[in-house]
């Protein structure tokens, strides 16, 4: 995203402890220490950034676990401003190509200024993710001076947010899920004392919304916020229902309230009138309706019980044990603040499974993709719209889905993608007078492809091109033909695209994008617009790649692959800097960049997420890119520092990529609820975080697997089953005192396997179904 270069500042936000809120049990963290998945802390959330999150895949809440008032944040996915729109510049094609002209002429401030009044999308951004609304749930008994024995917790194996306190000589808990089942939040309040707990319900907006309190409901209807000239259409309802045991609910003008009972249940529906992304036509008004009174006929204990059990069939697909010690006992907040000095190797384990929490509530089937925030959101102007970036961060979202076991997150983004397709080809038609379809640098509700914001950032035509190659990915690890059959035509037509308009480069005759960018950074020449930057070129020899490998799997369009080869062989191919650096454009402009640290590695994404570059394959262009990562520095945006860690662990330097985890996991770069600290908060580098872990553990590379390939010494021994390599292949390793203990591979395919400790390789023939253990023994008799 556009950002201006970071300085280091303390992010903690918030006291270790807030006053009168103190644990007075010794009990409270033994019990945290003796649950590792689990996120607690003493004292309730001042700020957003210290809540925590629940999510379905589809609806969300972020709790804040007051005493008195409680705040649940409410969000639906498919809620954003704006209405179906076409933003492509009608006087967009007729000025590319004096745009390729002047880049061709080393003029290009004038070729960005001339893409700026000429090329760039009407409206020229996009629109933004939006908040429902609060739910906030007052205890009118409870006196804050006199609240005792405080925590707050995020149980991540459960999926479950709880609080408990004290408060004249009653004890209160409240525990709140988001169901992926029932497709409510659900929220059970009880004090342990008979009829002693009274409870007042409200919900309010910041939309354009009216409540009303009638019997035991609440609810909230409203319209999304007209955007950028583009009007809000879309339509909302939320209600929550309130269900008592013991004493009464009565209904107040527009509050809920319950007096006297010994606990309260109360459901929380939202639905929206989106339908498609030229569509919205739905009445969300029964829907929630319908989705309360199914639930409301189940009961807490059964919603929560089949919401924790579908959770857990995801989750507990990957145990992870980096070794426990004092620092762990903590309370998390503390933990983060303190972790850059403290020996705390289960905080990385924390954090690995909080991105796979994450990826689970903010990504399934029926919901919209995660966003730059996942699912939770508070501000109706969040931060770059809170929307899909696909130069990096969209796609960083999804980075831990394979090798953590969470295909299941993946059918938001390949819907995503599938839809881009057609929206993407009429901007392809319109924009560039091509064939086939797509997507620049962002995309919204509405599946908007034309480039916004600006040239400098928004005119790059490669977020299309790399979705694709997670298509790709989930056929890579997954191998289901009749699936890769249904995706073909996305990398055809992508691959399409590039064919009609890749440009001759007059220096060399090699094929070229033009016009492009590297993304979001500065060449020395007053522009960001260019010509055939590293990563267009790495990602179109992917694109390329798993075309034709695609089409000869399927056993379809020979010719169409020929064209595809003959093109990828005329591709620019990487290049070594005076620096000894991967050049990160045609021209050795690197060491003349404005910002020689800037936050995109783009030029790197041959090195990884792709394995083009590799230590064993191309050893000198891994040097290059080891240089370049050493120019760039370490320690950047949140996002863009766990890129580096992923980077490093391709490299095999588990000490550097572990020192920048340390970084990232740091209060730097990591808020008290362990989102991500961009700053501000964004998503993606709490799921770049986990796929680094992931990644110096193990990797996969076609038929080839390596074991710990970037250990760190400070995670001497432990162990993770359920990581997955490509081919349908189930790993499961431990390791003492840094040294491989045991192995175990299960693939659901028959075939052989490449098995890879440090520099020896040993063949492995894996049966379908059955697990294949081995040891270091097997590797020194290789």
């Amino acid at each position: 995203m556009a950002q201006p270069r970071v300085t280091r500042r303390t992010l903690l936000e918030g006291s270790v402890a807030a006053a009168g809120l103190a644990c007075s049990t010794p009990a409270i963290g033994r019990a945290a220490a003796d649950n590792p998945q689990r996120l607690w802390y003493r004292q309730p959330a001042k700020a957003w950034v210290e809540a925590l999150p629940v999510g379905n895949g589809r609806i969300g809440a972020m709790v804040f676990g007051g005493s008195q008032q409680e705040r649940l944040q409410l969000n639906e996915s498919s809620f954003w401003g704006g209405s179906p729109y076409n933003p492509v510049n009608p006087d967009a094609r007729a000025a590319l190509p004096e745009v390729r002209r002047l880049i061709a002429a080393g003029r290009f401030a004038e070729a960005e200024a001339l893409a700026n009044a000429k090329v760039m999308a009407k409206p020229l951004s996009q629109m933004s993710y939006q908040p429902i609304g609060d739910l906030l749930i007052d205890l009118p008994r409870v006196d804050p001076a006199q609240v005792q024995s405080y925590q707050r917790a995020l149980d991540l194996d459960a999926a479950v947010a709880s609080t408990q306190f004290s408060s004249g000589g009653i004890t209160y808990r409240r525990e709140v899920l988001a169901s992926p089942i029932d497709q409510v939040i659900a929220i059970r309040i009880s004090a342990d004392r008979p009829r002693a707990l009274d409870v007042d319900l409200r919900l309010t907006s910041l939309q354009r919304a009216t409540t009303q309190a009638t019997g035991d409901r609440l609810m909230m209807t409203g319209v999304g916020p007209t955007e950028h000239g583009v009007p809000g259409v879309l339509r909302f309802a939320a209600q929550a229902r309130a269900m008592a045991e013991g004493g009464t609910i009565t209904a107040d003008g527009d509050r809920l309230r319950a007096r006297g009972v010994n606990a309260v249940t109360i459901l929380i529906a939202m639905a929206t009138s989106y339908r498609w992304f030229d569509d919205t036509s739905i009445d969300p008004d029964p829907i929630v309706r319908g989705q309360i009174d199914a639930a409301a006929a189940k009961g807490f204990r059964i919603i929560a019980a089949a919401a924790t059990a579908e959770h857990r069939r995801l989750f507990r697909r990957v145990r992870l044990d980096l070794g426990h010690t004092p620092a762990a006992d903590q309370p998390t907040d503390i933990r983060i603040r303190t972790s850059e000095g403290a020996n705390d190797p289960a905080l990385a384990a924390l954090y690995f499974d909080y991105g796979r929490y994450l990826l689970i509530g903010s990504s399934r089937a029926g919901g919209q993709p995660a966003n730059l925030q996942g699912l939770w959101n508070e501000s109706i102007k969040p931060p770059w719209g809170s929307k899909y970036t696909i130069n990096i961060n969209t796609e960083m979202n999804y980075w831990p889905a394979e090798p953590t076991g969470l295909a299941e997150c993946l059918p938001p983004l390949i819907a995503l993608v599938r839809d881009l397709a057609i929206s993407g080809a009429r901007t392809a038609r319109e924009m560039y007078g091509a064939r086939g379809w797509v997507a620049h640098h962002n995309t919204d509700l509405w599946r908007a492809t034309a480039p916004i914001d600006g040239a400098q950032y928004g005119l790059w035509p490669m977020g299309g091109a790399w979705l694709c190659l997670h298509l790709w990915e989930r056929y890579d690890y997954g191998r289901d033909a009749a699936y890769l059959r249904s995706i073909y035509p996305y990398l055809q037509g992508a691959a399409l695209f590039f064919l009609d308009v890749l440009q001759t480069d007059p220096k060399s005759g090699l094929l070229i994008t033009s016009p492009s960018l590297s993304p979001e950074n500065i060449h020395p020449h007053g522009a960001s617009i260019c010509a055939g930057p590293a990563m267009d070129q790495q990602i179109l020899r992917d694109l390329f790649a798993v075309t034709m490998q695609a089409a000869a799997i399927l056993g379809v369009d020979a010719e169409f692959a020929g064209q595809l080869q003959a093109t990828r062989a005329r591709l620019a191919p990487d290049k070594i800097g005076k620096q000894g650096q991967l050049q990160e454009w045609q021209e050795d402009w690197d060491a003349e960049a404005p910002d020689p640290h800037h936050r995109h590695v783009s030029h790197l994404f041959a090195l990884f997420p792709s394995d083009q570059i590799n230590l064993d394959d191309t050893p000198a262009l891994a040097r290059a890119a080891q240089r370049s990562l050493e120019i760039r520095g370490d320690e950047s945006t949140g996002w863009a520092t766990a890129w580096r860690a992923n980077l490093w662990a391709r490299l095999r330097d588990g000490e550097h990529a572990h020192r920048i985890l340390r970084f990232l996991l740091g209060p730097e770069r990591t808020y008290p609820n362990m989102f991500d600290a961009h700053p501000p908060f964004q998503i993606d580098g709490n799921f770049g975080g986990t796929r680094a872990i992931a990644e110096m553990l193990m990797q996969s590379r076609g038929d080839e697997i390596l074991l710990l390939p970037a250990l760190p010494s400070a995670w001497p021994t432990g162990s993770v089953t359920g990581l997955q390599a490509r081919g349908t292949c189930q790993v499961d390793l431990a390791w003492r005192d840094g040294t491989l203990a045991a192995v175990t591979l299960t693939s659901a395919v028959a075939g052989e396997r490449i098995v890879r400790l440090a520099d020896r390789r040993i063949k492995v023939r894996l049966r379908a179904g059955h697990p294949t253990r081995l040891s270091t023994k097997d590797f020194r008799a290789s």
